[in-house]
């Protein structure tokens, strides 16, 4: 049996009886090159790395370095007892332990030892210079840590806090952090696609194909670092790899139902992969590309974090969909029939999906779709209600799940002293002007003092220590205050440090959103108009998924505050989720609604949308739910941020997945029958070969 030429659409063949097996090994071979090139991405530990150059903190920040103001900052070790008054016996050993770290201070720098007010509290400062490399930092904590615990009175208790410490606890969150994704996200992929297959051995062609992806665009990443400036951390490697495996996964499923689908039509398993990848090819192309040219909207980004995930994952997606397109049907044809047992694919073969669930659903769907559509808008609508309370932006002792001693430091520090203690706000500005300025933020409410901290090349900086909550609204209130009266003495001050640095960085995401939420909506549609050549398909389609977002936002903003305590969403929580919902969710639309336009060519636009549901529900159902899972892996890292962008995507998926494409969209069809298709030609009367009518 032969199968038919009529698809307009013909991608490159890399399949046949001795190709496939050559494209294999080429495919080994590249990739071994590639992974034992030993190339590592370029990184940033940086503290201003996630801020905007122009930002006015990062100025101050670079500025300090040049004139090496900020040569030094301080481990702080803070002594209590819990709440109780310290004895003379621990304010000695407080003054003793000052002595005995003096072996990490840095050269020419003291120690110093001070006792709160209340009497309740000590903490003792290390200077540790500001440009020691993330390793030695690592072991220097490490070593203040142990030492600081030696030889204390029984009842006291001493925790490592301040700069320093944080950049260790965060650094640490991703120690093992690649190998663990790796393998729990390679767990949960075998696991569904031995579900979705039910065979001992189909679902390791997949799985290996795509895991080599995986690793292939890690080191695509890292030459890419080299190229284009660019630099990747723990949490952008780790959406990058959750990227590659769930998109990559997701065209895997596309491609292989439609091979098996072919394989009930024709003997050849070479002709049934050229025509799966021709059937395949174009919505693949047309998903993995609207992701791509979304993800490279961060490029336009303020916040130099989201554009490194937005290049590292647009490579990564690009990597996915090569092995997926090319390597994948060589792979999968090396094997025969066989491969599928034991279910395996016979020619004239009646497909299962098109009477199976699916179908069912599709016909209850368009038989009553204006009572569907009431009732899937009114779950939406109250799945997002709780956004009325949304808060964004998060302290850094609000960055963990778990609780690192950074934090728990920072808590005590807090409570017997003033809140920015451990790490000030900083003004660079002039020399000249620095005891008017001095004075002047002296008089600001919420400044608890001025200190002059160092002078060099006829500019000053001044240490001030601000008494609200680091990050809080309250300390963003302050920070605006002190820059603009510092800037009324002198316009050349520079407002920075770490609350500085938090409302700036907060500004930025700001920005942001307004301008690159904009962008990939225009993407998405200018995606969905080239491929379905319909305006009212395109932006029904563009409304579903930003009702998806919108809805996934607000169920998960209540599961935050109600079941896992979460205070705030994290500043880039809202655009990197709405990014990934709306290019990952409009996939499922495009699989659905490409194949109800291949059925429309044939049958009415209600009886295409019942078929096009029929024959890729149980596929897409399955895709979402692995998309789902492997984006759900990031909570096994415990930082907020990456949990949260978990969660969003996670139940995001899942809603597009059960609940808009499969009932609303296809509700919205029926309504609106050949109109779906306006101007193309299929909303034409008579322009599908069927009835000439479609009502």
């Amino acid at each position: 049996m032969e199968i038919s030429s009529s698809s307009r659409f013909r991608f490159p063949h890399l399949v046949g009886k001795r190709l496939s097996w050559v494209v294999v090994l080429i495919a080994i071979l590249f990739s071994g090159a590639l992974l034992g090139s030993g190339v590592e991405a370029e990184t940033s530990d940086n503290s201003t790395a996630n801020l905007p150059l122009d930002a006015e903190s990062a100025r101050a920040a670079e500025l300090q370095d040049r004139l090496g103001t900020a040569e030094f900052t301080p481990a702080i070790v803070v002594l209590d007892r819990g709440g109780e008054a310290l004895s003379e016996a621990d304010r000695a050993a407080a003054d003793e332990q000052a002595r005995a770290l003096q072996d990490y201070a840095a050269e020419g720098q003291r120690t110093f030892s001070v006792v709160a007010e209340d009497g309740e509290a000590a903490f003792i400062g290390v200077p540790i210079a500001a440009d020691t490399p993330e390793e030695e930092l690592t072991t220097v904590v490490g070593d203040i840590r142990e030492a600081a615990a030696e030889g204390l009175p029984d009842g006291l208790e001493a925790q490592v806090t301040g700069g320093p410490a944080f950049i260790v606890d965060l650094s640490q969150v991703f120690d093992g952090a690649d190998v663990r994704l790796l393998v729990v996200t390679a767990s949960v992929v075998a696991l569904l696609l031995l579900l979705t297959y039910r065979s001992p051995w189909l679902w390791l062609v997949p799985l290996s194909v795509v895991g080599v992806a995986d690793q292939v665009a890690v080191q695509v990443v890292a030459f890419a670092t080299k190229v284009f400036g660019f630099s990747t951390d723990g949490a952008s490697v780790g959406i990058t790899s959750v990227l590659v495996f769930g998109a990559g996964t997701n065209y895997a499923l596309l491609l292989i139902a439609r091979y098996r689908e072919e394989l009930r039509r024709v003997d050849d398993r070479y002709d049934a992969m050229r025509h799966a990848v021709d059937r395949a090819a174009p919505a693949i192309l047309a998903s993995s590309g609207t992701v791509v040219l979304a993800l490279l909207c961060l490029g336009l980004a303020d916040n130099p974090g989201s554009r490194n995930i937005g290049y590292g994952g647009a490579l990564g997606i690009a990597t996915a969909v090569v092995y997926a397109l090319l390597v994948l049907p060589a792979a999968m044809t090396c094997f025969g029939r066989g491969l599928f047992w034991p279910f395996v694919p016979r020619v004239g073969q009646d497909d299962p999906t098109r009477t199976g669930v699916w179908a069912r659903v599709g016909a209850a769907v368009t038989a009553r779709p204006v009572a569907v559509i009431l009732v899937a808008v009114v779950a939406l609508v109250a799945l997002a209600l709780p956004l009325v309370g949304l808060k964004v932006g998060l302290s850094q002792t609000e960055q963990f799940r778990a609780t690192p001693e950074s934090v728990t430091g920072q808590e005590v520090l807090a409570e017997h002293f003033p809140a920015g203690s451990s790490q000030p706000t900083t003004v660079v500005l002039p020399a000249g002007s620095a005891d008017a300025v001095a004075r002047d933020l002296g008089e600001v409410e919420g400044v608890q003092r001025v200190e002059p901290a160092g002078e060099a090349e006829g500019t000053a900086v001044l240490s001030v220590v601000l008494t609200a909550e680091p990050a809080s609204e309250d300390a963003f209130d302050v920070v605006e205050e002190v820059r603009d009266r510092a800037g009324a003495v002198d316009p050349a001050a520079l407002v920075g440090g770490p609350d500085a640095e938090a409302l700036d960085a907060a500004d930025a995401a700001d920005r942001d959103q307004k301008l690159i939420v904009p962008l990939i909506l225009l993407v998405v549609l200018a995606v969905l108009l080239v491929l379905l050549r319909s305006v009212v398909a395109a932006v029904l389609l563009v409304l579903t998924v930003v009702a998806t977002y919108v809805a996934s936002l607000g169920a998960s903003w209540f599961a935050f505050t109600q079941w896992f305590g979460f205070p705030a969403l994290d500043l880039s929580v809202p655009l990197l989720s709405f990014l990934f919902l709306v290019a990952l969710g409009v996939d499922y639309n495009i699989f659905l609604t490409t194949r109800a336009k291949e059925e429309a060519e044939h049958v009415d636009t209600a009886e295409s949308i019942r078929v096009a549901l029929a024959v890729t529900g149980g596929v897409i159902t399955s895709a979402g739910i692995l998309l789902a899972a492997v984006f759900t892996v990031l909570g096994v890292l415990p930082l907020i941020v990456l949990t949260q962008i978990g969660v969003i995507v996670g139940f995001g998926v899942l809603l597009d997945t059960l609940v808009v494409r499969s009932v609303l969209v296809p509700a919205l069809v029926a309504v609106l029958g050949r109109r779906f298709w306006w101007p193309g030609r299929l909303s034409r009367e008579g322009a599908w070969r069927g009835s000439p009518t479609d009502e």
